[in-house]
């Protein structure tokens, strides 16, 4: 019989495809923005997919700006609904809204993977917070299904604060009690049901004590032995994975799959912090990514790859603390602090890269003022009242203005402020809006909304009882032309 050469290549396609999907593996990224030096989303995005195997991201809100700037990337997304926003998701008209705002105008062509309902709310020990959140996970995981969103998982990080303090070894593992069949139960069989994981954030950074140090870096050590189930714990990451699977399998839920949602190391600490430093960050988060990727599992979950999110991508230089400032892999100018051995062929973003193949450098004579990512709703709503009762023009945010969609406080506020600070000076102070504002190099315009440039004058009418934009199509032009001499220079 004559061989179909198209179905030969095919079928040589697909032996190599799914040969290399078996050992190929992944690690993600925290992308976490508290800071006012970091480069534009569009900038990380393209760094990610070009220059690192990183292939997933973790976001601590549902930023639109981020969103947009990994559509089309192949990189997957996990956004967060923030805490405070929790308890008023709990309702199904608030999720399809939320879902509405924040998953439709992005989902597909962004991949958004996940939602993460919050981040370690039992740990907060609010009881309305940890009472709602259920039902938000609930309500929007009904409110995706109702918009013919099948690929979206819903879940929320805990921290190992939801363990028993007597926890160790391993197998003694358990939830706290009051809360391992009150909460975590129903949370595990929503799980289930709805075949989505239970995240985590171990950090065995948080655990370790000096003598324990080589244990939590995974670096030769005599390890910790069980006595109930015989097994010997080499590292500590094992150790407290472990723990948890078995607080599930006590509570009847082993066969939930597990995500690690964030762990990581600072390279950086205060002087009373000798063990934080480069080189137990480079050995804990290099060994990590090793550990983790190799699919040996750990000794409960012998032969399982697990997916896991790094905290964090960036250095953050807003963060309280020295060692908070200091967990990222990459600096905010791309170069990396320490090599974990995700980029492509091992070649470093730094000074010395070839300037043809590094992303543009940032325009910086030209800035804007957006919210802080840790921003409540709230706060923001309170912003745009301000300014728009301040005589700003608020009519692009308005319906059917060119700023009015995805229909989400966030991105009114983001323009709201900006025409504020544009209007009354671009001086610091004008984007300070009681520490929800921030200044950025980053254009945050989009599609046909066009947000004032520095030096772009608003104009004030003469009764001075209302602010007008520039007509739109002048700013239209001059961003343009502006384009144009970048790409033909």
């Amino acid at each position: 019989m004559e061989q179909n050469p198209f179905k030969t290549h095919l079928y040589i396609f697909f032996l190599f495809f799914f040969s290399f999907k078996a050992t190929a593996y992944s690690v993600g990224v925290n992308y976490g923005t508290v800071a006012d030096n970091l480069p534009p989303p569009s900038q990380v995005a393209t760094f990610l997919k070009t220059r690192t195997t990183i292939d997933r991201v973790k976001i601590f809100d549902a930023n639109p700006d981020i969103l947009r700037a990994f559509a089309g990337t192949g990189i997957a997304v996990t956004v967060t609904v923030g805490n405070g926003d929790v308890p008023s998701l709990a309702k199904l008209p608030a999720a399809q809204s939320w879902v509405a705002n924040n998953i439709l105008p992005f989902h597909p062509k962004t991949i958004i993977n996940s939602i993460a309902v919050g981040n370690e709310i039992v740990a907060t020990s609010d009881k309305s917070l940890i009472a709602h959140l259920l039902p938000a996970m609930k309500a929007l995981h009904s409110a995706l299904k109702l918009a013919n969103v099948t690929n979206v998982q819903v879940s929320t990080p805990h921290s190992l604060g939801i363990l028993a303090p007597n926890s160790e070894p391993p197998s003694s593992g358990r939830f706290r009690s009051g809360y391992d069949r009150v909460v975590f139960a129903p949370i595990l069989e929503f799980h289930r049901q709805t075949k989505s994981p239970f995240m985590i954030n171990p950090y065995p950074f948080f655990g370790f004590s000096a003598k324990t140090l080589n244990y939590a870096l995974f670096k030769p050590n005599g390890g910790v032995f069980d006595n109930v189930t015989g097994l010997n714990y080499t590292n500590m990451f094992d150790a407290q994975m472990d723990a948890v699977f078995s607080a599930m399998k006590k509570v009847g839920y082993d066969d939930v799959d597990i995500v690690v949602a964030e762990t990581g190391w600072p390279s950086a600490g205060d002087p009373n912090q000798p063990d934080v430093n480069l080189e137990n960050a480079l050995s804990y988060n290099g060994n990590l990514v090793k550990h983790v990727s190799s699919g040996k599992g750990t000794p409960l979950m012998p032969n399982r790859t697990f997916e896991t999110y790094i905290f964090s991508l960036f250095n953050e230089n807003l963060k309280p603390s020295t060692s908070e400032r200091n967990y990222g892999l990459f600096k905010p100018d791309l170069t990396p602090v320490y090599d974990v051995s995700v980029l492509r062929n091992d070649q470093a973003l730094g000074p010395t890269a070839d300037v043809a193949q590094a992303p543009k450098a940032v325009d910086t004579r030209r800035k804007w003022c957006v919210p802080r990512s840790d921003a409540s709703d709230e706060a923001l709503q309170k912003n745009i009242d301000y300014v728009c009762s301040a005589g700003v023009d608020c009519k692009p945010i308005q319906s059917g203005g060119p700023c009015f969609d995805p229909n989400t406080v966030r991105s009114h506020a983001s323009y709201a402020m900006n025409a504020y600070y544009q209007a009354f000076g671009p001086q610091d102070y004008n984007c300070d809006f009681g520490h929800t504002g921030v200044i950025t190099d980053t254009d945050p315009s989009y599609q046909a909304c066009t947000y004032p440039l520095e030096g772009v004058k608003l104009q004030r009418s003469v009764a001075g009882s209302s602010v007008k934009l520039w007509n739109v199509a002048e700013i239209f032009i001059g961003v343009a032309c502006y384009i144009m001499s970048i790409h033909f220079a």
